[in-house]
């Protein structure tokens, strides 16, 4: 029998509220554990990702990301998570690398908030009407924005631009719809914004088995937005600080800087909510 050692951390979190933010699992070492024991502990934790850590000959740590179905490429708070734990394992300093199937992922921390630099940005344009993401959406078709657009910085999503809080806060997607519109990975998932004050809000929604979830706080997306500003030529540098979450009980803030030299960086609060042991 073996022990693996693993912590829950909350990343996006507003303030020091432990339950704000997007819960993360994190093995500390995952150096024994193949790929079906990561994917079936990602399904007994059943948070949106639980990541594992390696070594690396090329960074910092390597690491594996796994939702309760499949693994990822790469993801936003999973990222700025098992950094968190990274860094209190001694593994980096403040700034450390990440491998990840994406690529290397540059990440920093200052104290609890912690700013990772995506890959640079692909796009392609989105080939349907408006129309039809409006009914995917459930919305009016006046509501989508100037130009959605399919964006890469790591993992493909779906960004749609709406015209106002109000309809982002209505928005309820048709799972009918939404599988029509798969990523290049096969994947059915859309991230609509709209601003807010002086904020943007913004929800993230998934496919899972025959249901759409919303994610509390989508780091991935929020690095594609970035994409977004990039491809709509955009003034740099800009930067937004983003709600999303309120709509699943998980408020959260989340921090979008593109700067002049068109790196994204996305950034956010971590805090550690617990520590446990799976023995197998």
């Amino acid at each position: 029998m073996t022990s693996y050692p693993y912590r829950i951390v909350n990343v996006f979190t507003q303030g020091n509220n432990p339950f704000s933010g997007n819960p993360l699992c994190v093995f500390e070492n995952g150096a024994l554990l193949d790929a079906a024991r990561m994917q079936a502990l990602a399904l007994q934790f059943n948070l949106s990702e639980t990541t594992f850590i390696l070594a690396s000959a090329r960074a910092n740590a390597r690491v594996r990301i796994f939702t309760p179905r499949y693994e990822m490429p790469f993801a936003g708070h999973p990222t700025l998570g098992t950094a968190y734990v990274c860094r209190a394992l001694g593994l980096g300093p403040d700034s450390l690398t990440l491998e990840m199937p994406a690529g290397v992922i540059s990440v920093t921390g200052d104290g609890s908030r912690w700013t990772l630099q995506a890959n640079a940005a692909s796009w392609r344009e989105v080939q349907e009407p408006p129309a039809l993401l409006a009914n995917m959406l459930g919305i009016d078709v006046h509501e989508i924005g100037a130009r959605p657009l399919w964006i890469n910085t790591g993992t493909e999503q779906l960004i749609v631009p709406l015209t106002s809080e109000a309809a982002v806060r209505r928005a309820m997607p048709r799972a009918d719809v939404l599988t029509r519109l798969g990523s290049k990975d096969g994947a059915a998932m859309a991230y609509v914004f709209a601003p807010m004050g002086e904020q943007l809000l913004g929800r993230f929604f998934f496919q899972q088995g025959s249901a759409i979830l919303e994610d509390p706080a989508t780091g991935s997306a929020t690095a594609n937005l970035g994409g977004w500003f990039l491809a709509l030529g955009r003034s740099l540098p800009c930067g937004f600080e983003i709600s999303q979450g309120e709509y699943v009980g998980r408020p959260s803030t989340l921090r979008l800087q593109v700067d002049a030299a068109r790196r994204v960086l996305v950034s956010g609060d971590v805090i550690e909510l617990g520590r446990g042991v799976i023995t197998l």
